[in-house]
């Protein structure tokens, strides 16, 4: 039981700790450094989206506006079997531009990808979804990067709104300890992901994107790694989006993603082995470990219950646990605490580890659909 508990709380220790603080390390030990260069290619847009009438029309104006020579943009939109406005938005926005792809049946955003992606002509595509406000520097951002021929695709930043409120500030730090990690992924190598709001990619080397997938903004990148080019992060490319204000919508977003990395596994099952992709240990560190961390932290808190008898620093190891999960579980009836900083890390931690849970019953039995809506929270 002792050794169960030291190899859990090192495991847990390692996941949330030790890998960023070794990838920080490399980083400034260690740095690859990428060759940034002004480059201005043709570049495809690509938006697919479900039901989103209210936001398309501002998105559009917003990708519209980037600063970039017009006649390099093309703009690729897709409504996925939308039941609103958002084929009307599209057929009378009104930009010559502007390509629209109206998919009488919803079947989900890889599948629309995997549709239009092949027809792409530029030299760069550049991925969006349908809500998030994009900065007008950003793609030229991330060319700089891009331009290093080393580097086949580069994530942008995704920053929040003020959320006023306490929920939304936890799910920003969240972001934050997200967006120190990939930076120093970026600077010591590659990063394992990219989020789906932004990001470029070199056409030639997108791989065929096939139909179901949950998370293609993993799934892309790792192939565009897997044939040796670098996966790298701007932080000066953004697309800013506003937290959500409620507990029950984040959690189903949440448990979707995760339900994602099981799905990804399911698929390529030789993710799992380190050595059989240029990037599996930072996928071990960056990904698959969270996966695990629940059962970590359940290992850690059952054997720490059968040390109690032994001695009273078991005691105390218990009711510091204790107290640890029941602040987090006090949030949930006292939205109040949040409040305190302290007390919103403790409880957005022990959320994001029961959401992996939820996440595996969800994929499990079928309930993370690649096609996904959520009321006020529709990108496909």
């Amino acid at each position: 039981m002792k050794w169960t508990f030291v190899l859990s709380v090192i495991a847990l220790g390692w996941t949330y700790l030790g890998y960023p603080l070794a990838i920080l390390a490399h980083a400034l030990y260690r740095p690859r450094r990428v060759q940034p260069s002004d480059w201005e290619p043709n570049v495809d847009v690509v938006i697919v989206a479900h039901d989103a009438a209210d936001e398309l029309a501002a998105k559009l104006k917003n990708v519209t506006a980037l600063d970039y020579p017009p006649d390099k943009l093309r703009f690729h939109v897709a409504s996925d079997g939308s039941e609103d406005h958002t084929p009307t938005v599209l057929r009378e926005f009104g930009d010559p531009r502007l390509i629209p792809y109206v998919f009488p049946v919803r079947r989900g955003k890889s599948a629309c990808l995997g549709d239009i992606v092949p027809k792409l002509k530029a030299d760069v595509v550049l991925f969006a979804d349908a809500r998030q406000r994009i900065e007008s520097d950003a793609l030229r951002a991330l060319l700089r990067l891009l331009s290093d021929p080393r580097v086949g695709a580069v994530g942008g930043e995704l920053a929040f709104e003020r959320s006023y409120s306490d929920y939304g500030d936890g799910i920003d730090f969240y972001w934050r300890y997200e967006t120190f990690i990939r930076s120093h992924e970026a600077e010591s190598g590659s990063v394992v992901g990219v989020s789906g709001a932004l990001y470029a990619a070199r056409r030639a080397l997108l791989p065929q994107i096939p139909e179901g997938l949950i998370l293609d903004d993993l799934w892309i990148p790792l192939q565009i790694a897997r044939d040796g080019s670098r996966i790298v992060f701007s932080s000066e490319a953004r697309a800013w989006d506003r937290p959500s204000k409620d507990a029950a919508i984040e959690s189903l977003r949440k448990r979707r993603t995760l339900a994602g990395n099981f799905q990804l596994i399911a698929r390529d099952p030789s993710l799992l082995l380190p050595w059989a992709h240029p990037l599996g240990w930072r996928l071990w560190g960056h990904k698959w470990l969270r996966l695990l961390a629940p059962w970590f932290m359940l290992a850690a808190f059952v054997s720490n219950l059968a040390l109690i008898a032994e001695s009273p620093k078991w005691t105390l190891l218990a009711l510091a646990q204790i107290a640890f999960y029941g602040l987090a579980l006090a949030t949930v009836h006292k939205p109040g605490l949040l409040r305190i900083a302290p007390v919103r890390v403790i409880a957005t931690f022990v959320r994001m580890n029961a959401y992996a849970v939820l996440g595996l019953h969800d994929f499990l039995t079928g309930r993370a659909p690649a096609a996904w809506s959520v009321t006020r929270r529709r990108d496909a």
